[in-house]
């Protein structure tokens, strides 16, 4: 993942507590896979111009709306659609 614009100290802060509030909102334990995926998808949004912590964390939970669907093959997924 390439990042387009350029991050700040504060940016990566806003990116890691998105990524919290994603795991408080499904109860779930962090784990390094499904944080490796968070981080990506945060990023994505981040470049797409979301930029605060509420709307990273609630377009990661309409990324994925469950927990279980981070363990789907993006890759797969995509080629499928």
């Amino acid at each position: 993942m390439m990042l387009c614009r350029p991050m700040y100290p504060q940016d990566f802060k806003v990116l890691s507590m998105a990524v919290q509030s994603w795991y408080r909102h499904f109860e779930v334990k962090a784990c390094h896979y499904n944080t490796e995926r968070l981080c990506i998808a945060a990023i994505a949004l981040f470049n797409d111009g979301r930029t605060g912590v509420e709307e990273i964390a609630s377009g990661l939970i309409e990324m994925f709306p469950a927990p279980y669907l981070l363990k789907i093959d993006a890759r797969t997924s995509m080629a499928v659609h």
